[in-house]
């Protein structure tokens, strides 16, 4: 008859924890687009540069600050215009037209159109 065989010996059962079972191949390798992930994002640390890197040109950093006031005027292809006015939080988008009105006012200003072509707007 045979003797016994311990289980677990004194210091033998730690030693298949450092060394990997070979399961076939690993899937991490083989993979084509395990780098896709990483291009997607630097692609949106990218885009969010460049969207920094356009207010600052244009100098409009106003459009974030809360308590700021900015008026943009816009002027398409077909030569129709937009003045967007930002007061506080509050952004309001108005169209220019052509058609003439009648009423009563007050005049509010003054504008001149520049020899290079750029309209300057001069309140009172």
């Amino acid at each position: 008859m045979k003797a016994a065989r311990p289980l677990l010996r004194a210091g033998s059962g730690l030693r298949f924890l450092g060394r990997r079972q070979d399961r076939g191949p690993d899937l991490a390798d083989n993979d084509p687009l395990a780098g896709v992930a990483n291009l997607f994002d630097l692609g949106l640390v990218f885009i969010v540069g460049l969207f920094l890197a356009l207010l600052s040109s244009y100098r409009l950093q106003e459009l974030f600050d809360p308590a700021a006031e900015l008026t943009i005027v816009k002027k398409d292809a077909n030569g129709r215009l937009e003045i967007i006015s930002k007061k506080g939080r509050k952004i309001e988008a108005r169209r220019v037209s052509k058609e003439k009105t009648k009423g009563r006012g007050e005049r509010l200003g003054t504008a001149y159109r520049l020899e290079d072509g750029t309209v300057v707007y001069v309140p009172e």
